[in-house]
């Protein structure tokens, strides 16, 4: 009897620590964190003369120290991370945070913005390309959790006509390509330049617009288009597609157009001084979060979000082929 009574606790036992160690493998992984920011540059004094300073290098510390602090898989530059690309002074105080990040893995990439080839734009461009390897000059992608995020070069001065060809060729391709990929959910488009703003500083970007935005819109996967290059937060629905314009990284903030001339803006009640951008996939559920930091400097909080659902049909994606 007794013998009977220990078989049982002993099978018991075994049965709850492999069901325990069952469930601990089907138990599904945490959603991947993917982060953006844009314009990091420390403003220039010519700068200056129009528009105002905030504090802009503290609260750079501080984007770079909130998006180390929240772990996310991967962070994309959109371009202008310093003010000028070939100045190794400039990239002294960036170089530390990269390293920080890199160092508690998170996957650090970024493109070209204009401030990276400004006055000596070869050498810029080296000196870009030696931080972030992996970038290519005429696009290229990353997969995150289903997410393909595609990064383009927006500098097409300093493309040549085949460099430029090639780009476009090449997104387009790389959209239907990723369309037909079972694997792929949502697909993101990270430019500098921005095809939409009402900046009074910067104008919208027409070639980013003509070359890019019109497979952006025909994909069936492409949900977000994202920029910066103007200085602020902006949030446009073109043809049921959302472009985001995410410029909050530290440099100076660009006034915006209002009125009857001005474009279509979502977020008209919300325009912090510094943000970036957050994205996980739930499901087929895109959640998109910018995060501001308060007026004070002290801390940053979610500021605005926005959900994107995934809508893809058989049709579409056999449709995207053709």
């Amino acid at each position: 009897m007794i013998k009977n009574q220990l078989f049982l606790l002993i099978l018991t036992l075994t049965s709850a620590m492999g069901n325990s160690q069952l469930n601990e493998a089907i138990t599904p992984e945490e959603p991947k964190v993917i982060a953006f920011a844009s314009d990091t540059q420390a403003p220039m004094w010519v700068e200056t003369i129009l528009l105002k300073s905030h504090n802009n290098k503290k609260a750079t510390n501080m984007v770079f120290g909130e998006i180390l602090k929240s772990q996310p898989s991967s962070l994309f530059l959109l371009g202008d991370v310093v003010n000028l690309g070939y100045s190794r002074r400039q990239w002294k105080p960036i170089d530390k945070h990269i390293n920080e990040l890199r160092e508690n893995k998170i996957d650090v990439h970024a493109i070209l913005g204009n401030h990276e080839i400004m006055g000596r734009p070869k050498t810029g461009e080296a000196m870009f390309q030696q931080r972030f390897p992996n970038h290519i000059r005429t696009g290229f992608i990353e997969i995150v959790d289903s997410v393909a995020v595609v990064l383009l070069n927006s500098n097409f001065n300093t493309l040549s006509k085949a460099e430029d060809q090639l780009q476009i060729t090449w997104y387009r391709e790389m959209l239907k390509n990723l369309d037909n990929d079972p694997s792929v959910k949502f697909i993101i488009t990270g430019t500098h330049h921005s095809p939409f703003t009402n900046s009074r500083i910067v104008k919208p970007s027409k070639p980013v617009h003509d070359k890019f935005v019109p497979a952006f819109i025909a994909s069936e996967k492409s949900k977000l288009f994202l920029s910066g290059h103007c200085h602020g937060f902006e949030h446009y629905n073109i043809q049921g597609k959302d472009f985001m314009v995410i410029g909050g990284g530290g440099g100076l903030n660009q006034p915006l157009r209002q009125g009857v001339d001005a474009l279509p803006d979502l977020a008209t009640d919300y325009k912090p001084l510094f943000h970036y951008l957050t994205v996980r996939r739930l499901d087929d559920r895109l959640e998109v979060t910018s995060h501001k930091l308060n007026a004070n400097l002290t801390a940053f909080e979610a500021g605005r979000k926005h959900d994107i659902i995934h809508t893809v049909t058989t049709e579409a994606i056999i449709a995207s082929a053709d």
